[in-house]
């Protein structure tokens, strides 16, 4: 009797131990189970009364184990979707993990009690998946055997920044703002990109504002990459010889396409602004673009204050010649068509109106006066 009280013990504080941290696989669970089938089967009804208490202790830890509820690693609203990657090999235990890291599940071991339960282990199909935070396992598994896979899309709009696009991209569920941004400070896969001090985030201005499928699991690095590549796919061989006869290096073509971006809200408008910038760093004036500031700034204002412009930083084009160290947004195309094939005026000042149409002069009297007409 003293032997399987001894072994009793021993379950116990090998509970405890389990319930201290979060590493037991759950197939040490079932070599558990098994074990203590076999252990329990040997006690006559007079050992069982005996240590009927014990059991109960033990019993209540197995309990707490299994249905407790684990801390998610991923903070998620309610409503968020939530996108899983599962790969052919993966067991129950990588799974759970994974849903568990991810909010999805709130116990990974209620989990693996529904997958023991249902038999299903060896039925889960590989592919991407849905999900909502806080999901029943009964849902998650069914999800899984039946193979309801989903397509994982997301669409970064024209003058995005790096900001806007690990905002956009942590609202929908597939990365973290902070690893997002974090890595986008020193991420130059070309060797077109620059990384200077001046520069807040490397790519800015680089990853390209598009419609993605994913065909993977969602990574800040797999996204980074899929966005740059985009964008040195899309500048042809025709365009880099273009942007070379213009003396500009691809690096200064993307950062003058997104102030062209920036600033122009419709077509017809992105090839004058181009050359309005063109003429002013021909003659050595200062771009002033709003832009620029509005860089600089916590949040967006609608118009951009004589306070704002004195703000110190090589991005203030009110104070510095020439352009900005990097671009402040991703361009699309058609501002970078624009910039590489600029209109052919006389113009030198532009401003635009409240519906954002810009109007041009040639003099800055003839600017003021519209300015005072427009705004």
């Amino acid at each position: 009797m003293g032997d399987k009280f001894g072994k009793l013990k021993e379950y116990k504080e090998q509970l405890s131990r389990w319930l201290s941290g979060d590493e037991m696989e759950l197939s040490v669970i079932s070599d558990w189970q098994e074990k203590g089938k076999e252990f329990l089967s040997s006690f006559s009804w007079k050992q069982w009364a005996a240590a009927g208490t014990g059991l109960f202790v033990v019993f209540a830890l197995l309990l707490v184990v299994m249905f407790s509820s684990g801390t998610p690693q991923k903070k998620t609203a309610p409503d968020q979707v939530i996108f899983l990657t599962v790969k052919s090999g993966m067991t129950a235990d990588d799974i759970s993990q994974k849903l568990l890291q991810n909010g999805i599940i709130d116990s990974k071991w209620a989990f693996w009690w529904q997958v023991k339960k249902s038999g299903v282990a060896d039925k889960f199909q590989s592919g991407n998946y849905a999900f909502n935070p806080h999901t029943a396992p009964e849902e998650v598994i069914r999800k899984l055997v039946n193979g309801e896979t989903s397509k994982v899309k997301f669409t970064i709009p024209e003058g995005f920044g790096v900001k806007e696009i690990a905002k956009r991209l942590s609202d929908e569920g597939l990365v973290d703002e902070q690893e997002f941004l974090a890595k986008a400070k020193t991420f130059a896969p070309y060797s077109y990109i620059e990384r200077n001090k001046d520069i807040r985030y490397a790519c800015e201005g680089f990853l390209f504002p598009d419609t993605y499928e994913l065909h993977e699991e969602p990574s800040v690095d797999g996204i980074l990459n899929m966005m740059a590549e985009d964008l040195d796919t899309r500048l042809t061989p025709k365009m880099r010889r273009r942007a070379a006869e213009l003396n500009l290096s691809i690096h200064e073509l993307i950062t003058l396409a997104s102030l062209v971006e920036k600033e122009a809200m419709f077509d017809e408008d992105r090839p004058i602004i181009a050359q309005v910038f063109f003429k002013r760093l021909k003659i050595g004036m200062p771009l002033q673009t709003d832009t620029t500031i509005q860089y600089l700034l916590d949040a967006p204002k609608e118009d951009v204050s004589i306070k704002d412009t004195k703000i110190e930083s090589p991005y203030n084009t009110y104070q510095i010649k020439g352009l900005p160290p990097g671009p402040v947004a991703s361009p699309g195309m058609a501002a970078i068509e624009a910039v590489l094939y600029p209109a052919d005026t006389d113009y030198l000042y532009f401003v635009a109106d409240r519906q954002g149409h810009n109007h041009y002069s040639k003099s800055y009297a003839a600017h003021q006066e519209i300015v005072e007409r427009v705004r």
